[in-house]
């Protein structure tokens, strides 16, 4: 009789751990989903271009904005006031994520210029210019026992910060590159769609920060509906006008090779430069989780605003997507790795 127990009971304990180690290393629904959008987006292309009855995309265009709304909302003056003090970590975590990181992705431009692949290096120089990425990097400093609060600023200043330096960097070869690119618009339709909205949240962050900090859960699932229709629809786009039809299965592979060798790369730069500079334990894993992830969510959003077109979308996030995983599972490894080492 407990024998019979024992096997029946086994497979049931199974599933929860399966979970909590999927979840762990960051194969959560997200990550599923957006895999089902880019093969619904090929299935069913039609879905993201039509503007009738509705326009999915002109939907993820107000859904940007209320994404940034929401992100201000969060935003304490007070604690950024009192995280200002930490200046050296903050100024090695936002010189590697807008600094280094471009800084390693320039040169290689000379070998894909005029190549089928030139593209797909835009999208990687893309993923480089981006932010930093706000809530993985605090999970991940909070597992590895790093500094909390040195985590949270960085990743709320580079947000913003973000705003103006990633179109910048951008506008070096949008405004060679892309038909029809103007710097001057593209920083009036950021300054209305995500910046306007970012400070009107911060504005009100003292009536409704409280409920925004309450659902905070329900205001993450809201994001991240609104980054797969950005997803879809950018996808749709591509697949309607076959985009993707100059590269193979091995360009894809060796694109998720260079963007895994990117992130150890980073990783490493960092955490020399954090010796070097005599960094004790908690502000040097800050430094290193922070400075070597970039934000999936600033990327789609902003893919909104930096590429009207629409139609090189997809592959332009491609990169992003792939980093996006990778960097997760990477970190989730090393952070708990790092809480066994030094027992936090």
């Amino acid at each position: 009789m407990k024998k019979e127990e024992t096997v029946t009971h086994e497979p049931v304990g199974l599933i929860p751990r399966a979970s909590a180690l999927a979840s762990r290393v960051g194969l959560d629904w997200f990550l599923l989903a957006l895999i089902g959008m880019i093969g619904l987006a090929y299935l069913w292309p039609e879905l993201g271009v039509d503007r009738e009855p509705i326009s999915l995309s002109d939907v993820a265009n107000y859904g940007v904005s209320l994404i940034f709304f929401f992100y201000g909302l969060r935003l304490s003056p007070e604690k950024l006031k009192v995280g200002l003090s930490n200046w050296k970590l903050h100024v090695v975590v936002q010189l590697s994520t807008f600094i280094l990181f471009p800084l390693l992705i320039l040169p290689l431009y000379t070998f894909f210029k005029d190549t089928p692949q030139e593209l797909l290096w835009l999208g990687v120089f893309y993923l480089a210019a981006l932010p930093s990425t706000v809530s993985s990097s605090v999970v991940m400093v909070s597992i590895a026992g790093g500094n909390i609060p040195g985590a949270i600023f960085n990743a709320s200043i580079s947000s913003l910060m973000g705003i103006f330096i990633t179109p910048l960097w951008m506008g070096l070869f949008l405004t060679t590159s892309t038909e029809g690119f103007d710097m001057g618009s593209v920083m009036g339709k950021l300054v209305l769609q995500v910046l306007l909205p970012v400070v009107l949240g911060i504005l009100l962050h003292r009536y409704w920060g409280d409920f925004a900090e309450r659902n905070k859960g329900r205001l993450r699932v809201f994001d991240q509906i609104i980054i797969l229709l950005i997803v879809f629809t950018s996808f749709c786009e591509s697949f309607a006008r076959e985009m993707f039809s100059g590269y193979s299965a091995a360009d894809i592979l060796l694109l998720g090779a260079a963007m895994i060798g990117l992130f150890f790369l980073v990783y490493f730069v960092i955490m020399a430069i954090t010796r070097l500079l005599g960094f004790d334990r908690g502000n040097q894993i800050t430094a290193i989780f922070c400075g070597s992830k970039k934000s999936l969510v600033h990327g789609t959003v902003m893919s909104k605003v930096l590429f009207p077109g629409g139609n090189m979308v997809g592959i332009i996030l491609l990169p992003i997507m792939i980093y996006h995983a990778l960097q997760l599972l990477a970190s989730s490894i090393i952070a708990q790795a790092e809480a066994r080492t030094k027992g936090v």
